[in-house]
């Protein structure tokens, strides 16, 4: 994409939503243009799924590999016959549960819907958001709206109408701001083409949720390198992911023993001129008041580690300000991997690209 695109931002009240912007929005959306939008996880970056011109601007405005899939809106439930060519039981006790909500479901795709779509694989990618802005959208341009996250292909999700702006301004048609998304990490994503139901990527709809629907669901997370250019069954399955243009330290294991390595760590980095990067919980941020004088440390707070709501909420905002500043490296300390936090870890196991710093007492 070579020419730059006059891009519109159009506040939108959640609460109060502006026809206007939201018509303007939809008939964009059907001449084939790019309209970025809020969800309840993160934005997304939408055009006409049944419109493969559109949906390759998608690819080309964000950089976005041809094998990476995105995810189908829809306005309702009902209207998941349009984009896909078999709803078993399951699916629809699932739905019944979690829609609208942050639940993606792999299903069967339509032949009508372009194969551009699902990085050419005979299954699609689809879910019914719960965001006001979003809806109404859906129901105003009477598509259905393929939707990855708006942002460059591999950093952090964008959760303000700001993180659009930064990625995506002269790349796109509109940006229907609509404040920050309550979420502020992606939807759960569950294959039901597979003989047995398989997590693909974890998110708001814990895995604790979904087994007492679905008991015999297969956990293990697949991984696909970034070199890979094989076609992945959803998106957010790459190694290297959600990663800010700093390298991501992550330490796991024991408190004490982890923030004892990472004060060292910090000391050593610190030591040696590297711009620094704390992203730190309430809890853990006296443990490196010792650094807050440093011209070269920026501290990043998530709040207390017992709210996973907040962490979540914070967790691209933190890691795109940290870029922003400067940092060369940014150290984390991994959360609890359950509940929400489970979809919390998978992002900064992504942004850390996998490698794990474990941490014996």
């Amino acid at each position: 994409m070579t020419d730059a695109i006059a891009t519109q931002r159009l506040r939108v009240e959640p609460t109060a939503l502006q026809a206007e912007a939201i018509q303007l929005a939809a008939t964009a959306i059907r001449e084939g243009k790019l309209v970025a939008f809020p969800t309840e996880t993160v934005y997304g970056l939408g055009a006409n799924a049944f419109d493969a011109t559109a949906i390759a601007r998608i690819f080309a405005a964000k950089g976005r590999p041809f094998s990476n899939p995105l995810i189908v809106h829809l306005a309702t439930v009902e209207h998941l016959a349009t984009v896909t060519s078999e709803i078993p039981d399951l699916a629809q006790r699932l739905l019944a549960q979690f829609a609208p909500g942050p639940l993606t479901l792999v299903l069967p795709r339509h032949p009508r819907v372009p194969a551009i779509v699902s990085a050419g694989l005979s299954t699609i990618a689809v879910r019914i958001p719960d965001h006001p802005i979003a809806h109404a959208l859906l129901v105003a341009s009477d598509v259905p709206i393929a939707a990855p996250s708006a942002n460059r292909s591999n950093y952090p999700s964008p959760t303000t109408a700001d993180h659009v702006v930064d990625d995506l301004w002269g790349r796109i048609d509109i940006v229907l701001d609509g404040g920050a998304t309550p979420i502020g990490v992606e939807s759960t994503v569950v294959d039901l083409t597979t003989n047995v139901p398989r997590l693909l990527r974890p998110g708001s709809v814990s895995l604790e949720q979904l087994l007492t629907v679905v008991p015999s669901l297969d956990l293990t997370l697949h991984r696909v390198t970034n070199s890979d250019t094989s076609p992945t069954a959803s998106p957010g399955m790459f190694l290297k992911h959600y990663a800010p243009q700093a390298q991501v330290l992550l330490f796991q294991g024991d408190r004490p023993a982890v923030l004892a390595h990472m004060q060292a760590r910090a000391s050593d980095l610190v030591q040696s001129g590297q711009r620094l990067g704390l992203l730190v919980t309430d809890e853990d941020a006296d443990q490196f008041s010792f650094l807050t004088s440093q011209p070269t440390v920026m501290i990043a707070h998530l709040g207390t580690s017992k709210d996973f709501t907040t962490i979540a909420q914070r967790l691209f905002a933190a890691l795109r300000e940290l870029d922003r500043w400067g940092a060369d490296l940014i150290l984390m300390r991994a959360v609890d991997p359950h509940g929400l936090g489970l979809a919390i870890y998978d992002r900064l196991f992504r942004a850390a690209a996998g490698q794990i710093i474990q941490c014996d007492s």
